[in-house]
């Protein structure tokens, strides 16, 4: 895999973060160390032994925070981990500042081989949906099943609401931007956030409002907040143009594990257009559509999003015991 690292890449500040973020009832979140990289991991514990483990993956911008409503209903079906990508979250920015897409991924192997735990059940958000796939496609012996919500994969004509985001690759935009928002209060940040992410901003309840605007507020206090923001979009981008076998609908050919799309109507960021090709390109794929949700789903509606992660361990499990019964 190649890596896309600009050559001022080492300028990004790497110091941990301050006050740690929100961890929910029930949950926990340790620090793993490895060579170049510290890593934040939210767990939840499973409800019985044995659970086959599951691993997610969020997107830029996000957190492992994005994947607690979901860890919490499949409890009983998977030992689930998220993690904090560097540079996000409780994550320091990684010691070589690669926040490419391959790079991320390359994160990702790392931990499943460290850990020991794969192959798993691997799940991405957005940013994270493009990093899993590549993951998918280069180790399939780390990946039993592949959940793809909303993945950033390439599109030609990108939606209209999608191309501030991707304006953050530019060099200076963000450095502008929070020049221009500068008065911004975190809520108001929030609500911004909350309204392009959202297919219906209304389902967030007070609770979970509160607990997103003390998240902006703690990673406006990270120095490096800008600058990874800035990378991250710009990791993105790059995967977008790459041709050839790194190309990211290559990749998506060259998957084996049984794979679950989600794709919300309303999103604003990945086109929903996008459905049928991914639908078309992986090979053992299904496809959840969601009318009301936009971006998040597994946050927005995160009861469809576990049964039909339920529904794919189901069918999954069982064809893996007709594969495994003796013909006579």
């Amino acid at each position: 895999m190649s890596s896309t690292e600009s050559p001022d890449a080492r300028a990004v500040p790497v110091v941990p973060p301050g006050r740690p973020s929100w961890v929910g009832r029930g949950e926990d979140v340790r620090t793993v160390t490895l060579p170049g990289i510290t890593l934040a991991v939210r767990s939840r514990a499973p409800l019985q032994e044995g659970l086959p483990p599951a691993l997610c993956v969020h997107g830029l911008g996000g957190s492992s925070q994005n994947w607690s409503a979901l860890m919490e209903r499949l409890a009983g079906h998977v030992d689930a981990e998220a993690l904090d990508l560097p540079g996000f979250g409780d994550s320091p920015p990684p010691d070589d500042a690669d926040f490419s897409v391959t790079g991320y991924a390359r994160v990702i192997i790392r931990y499943l081989d460290a850990s020991g735990r794969g192959p798993v059940h691997l799940v991405g958000n957005s940013m994270g949906g493009a990093i899993v796939t590549r993951v998918a496609a280069v180790r399939p012996d780390l990946v039993r099943t592949l959940t793809l919500v909303s993945p950033a994969l390439p599109e030609l004509r990108p939606q209209r609401t999608a191309v501030p985001t991707g304006l953050l690759a530019v060099p200076g935009i963000a450095s502008l931007f929070a020049r221009a928002t500068r008065e911004w209060t975190a809520e108001r940040r929030t609500r911004e956030v909350l309204a392009l992410c959202y297919g219906d901003p209304g389902r967030v309840t007070p609770e979970e409002f509160g607990r997103a605007v003390e998240e902006f507020e703690r990673r406006l206090e990270l120095p490096y907040f800008w600058e990874v923001m800035t990378r991250g979009a710009r990791g993105i981008v790059d995967a977008y143009t790459l041709g050839g076998q790194h190309s990211l609908w290559r990749q998506a050919e060259k998957v084996l594990a049984p794979t679950l799309l989600v794709y919300g109507k309303r999103d604003q960021l990945v086109s929903f257009r996008m459905a049928a090709r991914a639908s078309k390109s992986f090979r053992d794929s299904r496809l959840l559509t969601l009318l009301e949700s936009g971006h998040v789903a597994m946050m927005e509606d995160p009861d469809a999003v576990a049964r039909a992660f339920r529904d794919l361990l189901a069918d999954t499990a069982a064809t893996a015991e007709r594969s495994a019964t003796p013909r006579g």
